[in-house]
């Protein structure tokens, strides 16, 4: 496994940057995207990019844009020679309200980045992974929507992962025996600026009940960016699921607070915002 050249986009702050490290400890070299330069450069003066030149490429790139997703193929390949991992990291949430108050532009904006970008940047790094020796292995996200489960005030972005959940069981499907291997992600309630950001959305009301669903179903970014990694590393399955939050741990959590009383560290203290 030491040596794997593994490309995410969105690594610069949440999860992304959290499983970079852990790529990063385990002997792989990394190739992260950023919204910006500004981004990408304040990313790799920092934990865990900084110091790791030798290991490290981060790049600006519009994760929706094919032209600059197959620059960032190209970036990658000039770089290390190969890509061994593609993930597919890169989200927008939309704000938590009715649909009738959510600007055009925000539905355009999330259903362009979840799903078009995703999508994109799938076909992309597919083609390259089945040119090269070897193939390859590409995972996509999955988020709330991915199970079916419905919230108001999230219809746009539920949406967005309930096609991506769709779609990874497609590629699961039509590329069965080839040299790459399509899996997805699937990394629970993780407490990060998404979330945290929700705060300004929401009344003090429904906040409290979202935080107390948050401290029994979250975790923090250090706990679970790890694990995600160590997992990606290991799989060999094609169409494989990568999945923390799963039914028998959301019940333990829940029988753990509500029967056995027992509190939870508090998963908003170390939360991951930058």
């Amino acid at each position: 496994m030491s040596g794997k050249v593994v490309v995410i986009t969105g690594g610069t702050r949440g999860i992304g940057r959290g499983m970079a490290g852990a790529f990063l400890e385990s002997g792989c070299r990394v190739v992260f995207t950023g919204r910006s330069d500004e981004s990408v450069e304040a990313a790799l003066a920092a934990a865990p990019y900084a110091g790791r030149g030798d290991t490290v490429l981060g790049s600006a790139c519009d994760s929706a844009d094919a032209s600059a997703l197959q620059a960032l193929w190209d970036q990658a390949v000039a770089r290390f020679g190969r890509v061994d991992i593609w993930i597919n990291n890169a989200a927008l949430m939309s704000p938590r309200r009715q649909f009738d108050r959510q600007a055009h532009e925000t539905i355009d904006a999330v259903i362009r980045t979840n799903v078009i970008g995703a999508m994109s940047a799938t076909h992309v790094a597919l083609n390259g992974m089945l040119a090269q020796d070897g193939g390859g292995q590409i995972f996509n996200f999955e988020g709330f929507g991915s199970d079916g489960m419905v919230r108001p005030g999230m219809a746009i972005y539920g949406s967005s992962k309930a096609a991506m959940r769709y779609f990874c069981r497609s590629m699961a499907k039509e590329y069965p025996q080839g040299p790459v291997r399509l899996g997805s992600i699937s990394p629970g309630i993780v407490i990060t600026d998404m979330i945290t950001g929700e705060r300004k959305q929401l009344s003090d009301e429904q906040w409290q009940r979202s935080q107390r669903m948050y401290e029994i179903l979250g975790d923090r970014v250090e706990t679970v960016a790890p694990w995600l990694a160590s997992k990606v590393l290991a799989s060999e399955r094609h169409g494989d699921r990568i999945v923390w939050l799963t039914p028998g741990k959301a019940f333990r959590r829940f029988a753990g607070r509500f029967i056995l009383r027992r509190r939870r560290p508090d998963v908003f203290a170390t939360a991951d915002g930058n």
